[in-house]
This record gives C-alpha cells, structure tokens and sequence, in this order.
C-alpha cells in the first residue's frame, strides 16, 4: 500500500509502497477514504514537537475495517468507521475519572510500529494512527462505527477538529444557554469552539482572528460577532458587546503566546479561559497573576475536547444530521494521496479550514 512518508523534518513527504502488518490482539485494520490534514501534524512534521523518523503522520480519518484481532467486541469486518488518536483502556485511574483523552495505558502499538518500509526498517505511527496511508491498523477503542451513509470525508472531521472544539465547549467549560463567548483563532479547530458554542446556545458566539477571510467565513458557522484584532482593540470591542465586563467564556484556538497572553483581558471577572490549542514546544506565556487570582479567573486546559467517543461520537451525528452541526461546509479541498503536499502547503497559508486527502472516489 502507499503512504506519505515524513524522513526529514521540514520537507516534502515522500510516496512510498510500506507494509503494513495485520492486526494483533485489541487491534483493527481500516482501509482509508478519507484523511483531512491537521496543524498538529504539520507541527510533528516541522519538528516543532520532536520525535523519531521515519514516520507517517495523519490522525483524523475515516474508512471501512478490514480485519479485527483477537478479543475486539462490537467491531465487524465492512462496518464504516471513524479513526482517532484517543486510545482508552477503560481501566486506568483516568479512565475511571471518565477522562479517556489521558489514558495512561501503554499499548503494543505504543512500543512497536505495524508499518515497516520496502527494506523492512520500521516507520513510525505517527499519533498513533500513521493515516496518511491508505490502510491503518490502529486499538479497537480508536474506531467508532458510524452511519453507513454519512460522507466519509466528512465524517473524518469528527476524528479530531470536531470533536477538539466541541468537546472544549461541551465537555470542558459545559458552557450555558445565554453565556458570551469568544474564541480566538478560527481555523480547523477554532470554528468549531465557535460551532460548540452556538450549539449551547451562548447569547453572543464571539469569534476573533487575523484573518479576514475566516471572518467571513465563520459566520455561516454560528458567530454572532466578529473581530480583527488588527482593525480594532480586541479587548475594547469584547467589553463593548458584554456590558463593559469582558466574556463568560474565552477559548483559544490559536497555538500563540500573544493569543494566551491577550484571552485574559478579554475574560471578565470570575470568567474562565479554556486553552485548547497546541502551541510549539518551549514556549512559555505570562500573566500578572496576581490578576488571575484577584478577578478569580479560571484558566484550564482541554485536551481533545475530553472526548468520549462512544457516546460523544453518535450526539454530533445526530447534530450533523439536523442541521446544526456543519461538517461538509467545514472543507476547503479534497486532494489525492499524491497532491498531500500542495495540500499542506495551502493549510499553512492559513487561508483554508480544512483540506482532505481522498483515497478512494
């Protein structure tokens, strides 16, 4: 099978024929359709988060299981599936907090790759999923069975940036009917903290970001409000439509040290800020802390929105479903295999939501 491959940090991926080997106990193979290119992967393949290559990055895809290992319940070869990189045991101390996003179990997959090169040299799973290919073998609590005629490039979205951005909202500020929110940064995952919030209902769904044509997209997607920090003070304009007290809710979508910095001035007094995007590794924010505990602001991470798939998973199909929820008009462009790399070069301009790597028409 055919793989992007990433050999050298900073350049192109290269296409590669690699083996794959069959799934093992608890594990599940999936024959890919559809794969959308994350910020996290570009991060990984940049070297911005370290790491050993050879490796295959992707991790918010979609496709049919193939084969199933031994001791996989409630999984069938056919079934359509979505492919995370939440793994859960279900038996840990996190599990057992219903935190499944920070299991703390090591799996097989954790200590040997199933993907192996032409020369038989090992490549890396990368976050855990490997699925820029066009087949994964990946633990059974990574897949959830989905309906058979939902769009298979569309239902990949719910594999991560869906349910990173909702999950914060839902899962992680369980934000009220008529609260003010604002979220900062609109891209793949900031939309849909802005999608999350329209689904609670906030009074005002504030989005924010340089780009200009994110703010005009992001209406369609429920924001009530817009903001170009460059065009006008961010913090003025954010009081300004809450009252003079600044919002109930602000998450942070963009992984910068300016956007943390800048979410606490626009958080009003016992507010709460919810970070939720991935920043490089090393870099550090500040805040007069003194502030943070005298204004009794709340600063909190979230971290794949606290998902739990089997029962977050089958709500925001139903939401899609309805209406309420958008995920066709979430994508930008749909690119084969081949194309993967003008396809991450154009999620990097900033100017797309999300580009997705099609397998099979």
């Amino acid at each position: 099978m055919k793989a992007a491959v990433c050999r050298t940090f900073g350049v192109p991926l290269v296409i590669e024929v690699i083996n794959l080997r069959l799934p093992g106990p608890g594990e599940v193979h999936v024959r890919l359709d559809a794969c959308a290119i994350c910020h996290s992967d570009i991060t990984y393949m940049d070297g911005d988060w370290g790491g050993v290559l050879p490796t295959v990055f992707g991790h918010e895809a979609a496709g049919i299981v193939q084969g199933i290992g031994e001791d996989v319940k409630g999984l069938r070869c056919g079934a359509p599936v979505l492919v995370t990189l939440l793994r859960s045991c279900g038996d840990c101390f996190f599990c057992g907090q219903r935190q499944e996003s920070l299991c703390e179990t090591r799996f097989s997959l954790d200590e040997s790759s199933p993907i192996t090169d032409q020369r038989g040299t090992p490549v890396g799973h990368g976050l855990r999923t490997g699925a820029f290919a066009e087949e994964v073998v990946v633990h059974a609590s990574q897949v959830v069975e989905i309906p058979p005629d939902l769009p298979m490039d569309s239902a990949a979205l719910l594999s991560c940036s869906v349910i990173t951005g909702v999950g914060a909202v839902k899962n992680v500020a369980a934000v009220p009917a008529g609260a003010s929110v604002v979220t900062i940064g609109t891209g793949g995952v900031g939309i849909n903290c802005v999608q999350g919030a329209a689904l609670a209902n906030a009074k005002l769904n504030i989005a924010l970001d340089l780009s200009s044509d994110k703010l005009e997209a992001v209406p369609r997607f429920g924001a009530t409000h817009v903001i170009d920090p460059v065009a006008e003070d961010a913090a003025d304009a954010v009081r300004r439509l809450t009252g003079g007290r600044g919002a109930d809710y602000v998450f942070v979508a963009a992984g910068s040290r300016a956007a943390i910095e800048q979410s606490v001035q626009l958080t009003r007094r016992g507010g709460m800020v919810v970070l939720v995007g991935m920043t490089a590794e090393g870099v550090k924010a500040e805040f007069e802390t003194l502030d943070l505990a005298n204004d009794a602001i709340h600063l909190v991470g979230s971290k794949m929105g606290s998902t739990r798939l089997r029962s977050d998973i089958p709500a925001l199909v139903e939401h899609y479903r309805s209406g309420r929820l958008k995920l066709d008009e979430l994508i930008s462009n749909r690119y084969p295999l081949e194309g993967i790399n003008e396809a991450i070069a154009e999620v990097k301009t900033g100017a797309v939501l999300r580009n997705v790597i099609i397998f099979r028409e």
